[in-house]
């Protein structure tokens, strides 16, 4: 009997956004405060739906062997039987915890 290789669901904020995306590593990294994603698992490409938030998902992360997410905005992270729909959507507010102030960057 042969063991499955893991696959993980890890969510995460970014710039306003909620990322859920599925890697098949994922460890903390040398850099100080952060974690490392690697293997990002999208759908087949012979499903015959086609998903426009996974394909726009596909394309930022085209190229992306690591990503370096920082620990304060990871949200969770599983462990999961089976690969669902990676996708972003946005992050809303409202609860009674406020989220740590953070500097925005110049543009």
């Amino acid at each position: 009997m042969s063991k499955r290789e893991p696959i993980y669901k890890v969510i995460f904020l970014n710039q306003g956004q909620v990322y859920e995306m599925y890697a098949k590593q994922i460890y903390q990294s040398d850099l100080w405060g952060f974690l490392e994603v690697e293997e990002f698992v999208f759908g087949e490409r012979t499903q015959v739906v086609v998903d426009p938030s996974e394909e726009k998902l596909k394309a930022q992360f085209d190229g992306v062997v690591r990503s370096f997410v920082p620990m304060h905005a990871i949200i969770r992270i599983d462990e999961v039987e089976r690969l669902g729909t990676p996708k972003i959507s946005e992050a809303k507010g409202g609860g009674n915890v406020m989220p740590f102030p953070m500097p925005m960057p110049d543009k």
